[in-house]
């Protein structure tokens, strides 16, 4: 399975792929707003939404990617490595 996981705080986006390998899935961090952001999104098969820490541009971005490619969103306020564990497990398993 593979996950996209949007905003953040940077010193934790290691953690979060670590996390993501526990549960077998193949992840990308984005915590910045990148140059062609939406294109490097790619299709994933889940996206995960820090909304505390993320800018209205990229989750416009990402609401308009998953609804052209009816991608799941997983929007969540705190960008704790326990709360992307509780998504991961409803989702995943």
């Amino acid at each position: 399975m593979s996950v996209v996981i949007v905003g953040g705080n940077d010193r934790m986006a290691t953690r979060y792929k670590d996390i993501c390998e526990e549960y077998n899935c193949k992840a990308k961090v984005f915590t910045q707003m990148s140059s062609n952001f939406e294109s490097k999104l790619g299709i994933p098969d889940l996206v995960v939404v820090f909304t505390n820490t993320c800018s209205h541009k990229m989750i416009n971005s990402v609401k308009r990617k998953s609804q052209k490619h009816d991608i799941p969103v997983a929007r969540i306020h705190n960008a704790s490595a326990n709360a992307l564990k509780n998504i991961l497990e409803n989702y995943c398993f």
